[in-house]
Parts: C-alpha cells; structure tokens; sequence
C-alpha cells in the first residue's frame, strides 16, 4: 500500500514539473492567451534573416513579433506585418529596421521611436525602413576596396 502511495506522488511530482515547464516555455516564446497587440505593417527592400516569429525589439526589450512575411508583387520589397503589446504607443514618425545581435547572433525587428506627437494607429504603415546588412557584401567591400579611396592616396 505505501509504494502506490508513493508512486502516485512521484507521478504527480513529474506531471506538475511538466505542466510548469510547458507554462514556461509558453511564456519565453510569447506564446500566451493575452491578445493585448496590435497590428503595424511595413516594407523592407531586405528582409534576410526574418521570419514569422522574429523578435520586435524597443531599446532592446522584446515588445512584439513578426506575424507575416510576404513578397509584394508590385514593388518586389518584404512585405511585414508585426504585433506590438498595446502600452507601447508609437510615434507616427517612428523608424523600424533589420539589426544583427552579432557576428554570429540572428537577426531582430527593432522599433526605433521618433519625435512626433502623433502617435501610429493599429493597422497602420511605419514607412522609415531599413532593410537587413549582408554581413558578406561588408566584408567584399573592406577587402576589395573601393578605387576612389586609392585614386585620393
């Protein structure tokens, strides 16, 4: 009688860990049941390095994702759509670019806010954009150089 007792403990014990974990890793992921977002678009010339799921970051805190990635027919940029919590109200004139975390680090969405007292509305376009750096193309660059460099020497 005292081993089934035990043995329902022990079980009990890894099903709450279990729970625990899955309620934790729901939550690191922003996968959650707080629908607390709203929707903003923009157009990238590149997007490399983004996907559906990317981190939207504001001074580094994550404060949203990328919700869609598509290819617009017409002007051949990235178009995206992201989600960003509802207290954080953004100015109209605000910036969004494609950022590295390092050499070897992914890429993330950044908001860079702007000065305007009025503020984008959900479904909105944040038009200052700037797309994802190949880190090859810099390098080509450095170690080709560039002929007017060597011309003013």
């Amino acid at each position: 009688m005292a081993e089934k007792v035990s043995e329902i403990l022990a079980g009990g014990a890894v099903l709450a860990a279990a729970v625990a974990f899955l309620v934790y890793a729901g939550q690191s992921t922003g996968f959650s049941g707080d629908s607390g977002s709203y929707p903003l678009t923009a157009s990238f010339r590149s997007a490399d390095g983004v996907s559906v799921g990317t981190d939207v970051r504001l001074a580094g805190v994550k404060v949203g994702t990328v919700t869609a990635l598509a290819l617009n027919p017409q002007t051949f940029y990235a178009d995206a759509t992201i989600s960003v919590k509802n207290d954080v109200i953004l100015p109209d004139d605000s910036a969004i670019l494609i950022s590295s975390e390092g050499l070897l680090g992914g890429n993330f969405v950044e908001l860079i806010p702007g000065g305007s007292p009025d503020n984008l509305s959900p479904g909105e376009e944040i038009e200052d954009t700037q797309g994802s750096v190949s880190l090859i193309t810099l390098l080509m660059k450095f170690v080709g150089g560039s002929g007017s460099d060597e011309a003013s020497e």
